[in-house]
């Protein structure tokens, strides 16, 4: 039921996110790991909502919260993946990642709440984690997505956030960066 999302995200690095309000510009490299955290503890607050709210699609082709957390969680996983191998080979070359074959095959509507908000919680810590112990020079070594596009652990971050953000904006949460900004959501 729901419409695969074949959209390049990558524009998000150069402008705002009109949807969501998110500006990479506005981020520095060295607040990613701060803001991956804080992102952590709003998706745990919206995980902590009534189950029937957590569980509940506001239509029948748009993520329950609890899907959308499902993906933050294997975000937090696939991109710690990355990371680790951005910091130990020289620009390595990432296959596509299909979220949308994953959410099936994970089942993301069935998952547990309690638990999905564990596995979020551990995942963006270690994700934070890798970025804590950057340095610039860590932070300028580069990977390529499949469709050839360079990154580096930056923008990667950068492009990471967006992701997180944008899906607490999906599920009626201000964003956790605004917030940790004090500006508006």
């Amino acid at each position: 039921m729901i419409t695969p999302d074949v959209k390049d995200w990558t524009w998000v690095l150069e402008r705002p996110c009109a949807a969501c309000g998110y500006d990479a510009a506005s981020v520095a490299p060295h607040q990613i790991a701060p803001l991956v955290r804080a992102n952590r503890d709003a998706w745990l607050r919206v995980l902590a909502r009534p189950e029937d709210a957590v569980r509940r699609r506001p239509r029948p082709d748009v993520w329950s919260p609890l899907e959308y957390a499902c993906h933050v969680r294997d975000v937090h996983e696939v991109f710690a993946g990355r990371v680790r191998r951005m910091l130990a080979e020289d620009a390595p070359a990432f296959a596509n990642w299909d979220q949308d074959a994953t959410a099936v095959e994970r089942e993301y509507a069935a998952d547990d709440p309690a638990r999905v908000a564990t596995a979020l919680a551990a995942g963006a810590e270690r994700l934070a984690a890798l970025y804590d112990g950057m340095d610039d020079e860590d932070r300028a070594r580069p990977g390529l997505r499949s469709d050839g596009s360079a990154f580096t652990l930056a923008s990667l971050g950068l492009y990471l956030l967006h992701d997180l953000e944008h899906h607490l904006v999906d599920v009626g949460e201000p964003r956790a960066g605004a917030r940790a900004e004090g500006a508006p959501a």
